[in-house]
């Protein structure tokens, strides 16, 4: 059997606000969204300013980091050499840069997901985020 770390809330509320911070320092208007290995939203911070759409698409983002294991830049990569029949996949949504999964000792155990700014900015966002927990 093996042990596996999990996201406890002092990581989620580092992670939230080294993105939120990362956000407003670069005065972008996003939703940030972490979710736990599964995909199951544990934080949502839609910041002011910020399309209410975006408090849509970064839980899918982060969803989609989750469940496939990586970034989902690499769906929206897929997609955009050709592979649109994989528009059809099951439970993916967020197929968009901005979701990027948070793995420790090889194992994803959550993702972030950003929405709002332009896709690689989301990225950064994200990164930011996951920078804070030392990953």
């Amino acid at each position: 059997m093996k042990t596996k770390a999990v996201l406890e809330q002092a990581d989620i509320q580092a992670i939230a606000a080294a993105a939120q911070a990362e956000a407003l320092k670069n005065n972008w208007a996003v939703t940030i969204a972490i979710v736990d290995d599964g995909g199951h939203l544990l934080h949502l911070n839609r910041l002011d300013g910020a399309a209410p759409l975006s408090s849509h698409i970064a839980p899918a983002k982060a969803n989609t980091a989750a469940m496939g294991r990586r970034d989902s830049k690499t769906y929206e990569d897929v997609i955009n050499g050709g592979r649109t029949s994989f528009l059809s996949a099951p439970f993916v949504q967020g197929m968009l840069e901005g979701g990027l999964p948070i793995v420790k000792d090889g194992q994803c155990i959550g993702a972030v997901g950003v929405s709002g700014v332009k896709s690689s900015e989301d990225a950064q966002i994200a990164r930011a985020g996951i920078a804070a927990i030392g990953l």
